[in-house]
């Protein structure tokens, strides 16, 4: 059975999407940005800051839907600039800390609202 997932403590969908869907004890979220869903506006245009952020979205998405960082089996990271790696990888692993996902990391020329990083995860049961 498919679920639509919506918290409050993440950004509200903009479009014809959902913030995450459960299907089958599998989780699926949308891409994160660095949006804090309290202001609804953009975090500074530090990619620390915006990362710490994004992690913060997708803990929240995690924990309406009964999961943790632990049940992450896949991530998807999606930079602007690849020169931001390291940075990214450092604070990504503070939420990893443990049988790290399986991940996939490419750069792009450009994500919604400028931002800097994206990532959107699938969690399992």
């Amino acid at each position: 059975m498919k679920k639509k997932i919506s918290t409050p403590k993440c950004p509200q969908a903009v479009g014809p999407y959902s913030q995450a869907i459960l299907m089958n004890n599998t989780l699926y979220t949308s891409g994160q940005i660095a949006i804090n869903p309290e202001t609804g506006l953009m975090v500074e245009n530090s990619i620390d800051v915006q990362t710490r952020q994004v992690m913060i979205n997708l803990q929240n998405l995690l924990s309406e839907s009964g999961f943790s960082f632990d049940d992450v089996v896949k991530t998807t990271v999606f930079l602007k600039n690849m020169d931001d790696f390291a940075t990214v990888n450092a604070i990504y692993a503070e939420y990893f800390k443990e049988n790290a996902p399986a991940r996939s990391c490419v750069a792009v020329c450009s994500l919604p609202k400028n931002a800097l990083i994206e990532v959107e995860l699938i969690a399992s049961k």
